[in-house]
């Protein structure tokens, strides 16, 4: 009996889960090994890619729109904010995120 193709939904939410999971191993080994992080970064773009998946808002946040490394606090990149917003700045390329401070509300 032949087998039968994945849908597009079981492709799509094992390649979430792949993106997570990679995204979450770069973290683990930024400090350690970074080559081996942005290398993690490189294969979750390319899942996404492939399958046309989005990266969540807040992984996406954790490495370079331009050059795609994988941020470390304090060692390759600068976060400031300037008038209502959170300035990005990577420090191997000098690309800049602008985000907008999300204010909560006070209790």
């Amino acid at each position: 009996m032949a087998k039968r193709k994945p849908r597009r939904s079981e492709v799509k939410k094992i390649a979430k889960e792949r993106i997570g999971l990679l995204l979450r191993m770069a973290e683990e080994c930024c400090r350690t090994d970074p080559a081996l992080s942005n290398r993690y970064v490189e294969i979750a773009r390319r899942i996404s890619m492939r399958h046309r998946v989005r990266i969540n808002w807040y992984l996406r946040r954790r490495f370079c729109r331009h050059c795609h490394h994988f941020f470390v606090q304090g060692v390759n990149v600068r976060v400031r904010i300037h008038r209502g917003r959170v300035v990005v700045t990577c420090r191997r390329c000098g690309h800049q995120s602008r985000y907008p401070v999300v204010m909560s509300h006070p209790r």
